[in-house]
């Protein structure tokens, strides 16, 4: 199954709601990627840019994008994306494949 990265900010409302009443989110978010028979491996808070970072597996794109929809229709985040993870073999095929590719540039 594919590995996808997500990074997520919350609202200052949900800061304000979880300094309030401290709750551990990732039991959440490992009930939303299970729903679709995917598995949490990760659930970090950082600080920077992002307030936290999930690493997921999911059986694929779509069901990957139903939990970020779900998520980011939920209201508590201000930012959420989502990276795929390419294995090594899976970019060493892309390599291989963009060799027999002729990209032309613009205007060229």
């Amino acid at each position: 199954m594919p590995l996808y990265l997500s990074r997520f900010s919350y609202t200052p409302e949900t800061w304000a709601r979880l300094t309030g009443h401290p709750e551990d989110r990732s039991e959440a978010a490992r009930s939303y990627i299970e729903s679709v028979g995917g598995k949490l491996h990760g659930f970090w808070y950082a600080f920077g840019t992002h307030d936290g970072y999930n690493l997921w597996e999911a059986p694929d794109n779509v069901s990957m994008a139903a939990v970020a929809l779900a998520i980011s229709g939920g209201g508590a985040l201000s930012s959420f994306e989502t990276t795929v993870l390419l294995t090594v073999d899976e970019t060493l095929d892309a390599l291989r494949t963009a060799d027999g590719i002729r990209y032309r540039a613009p205007g060229a």
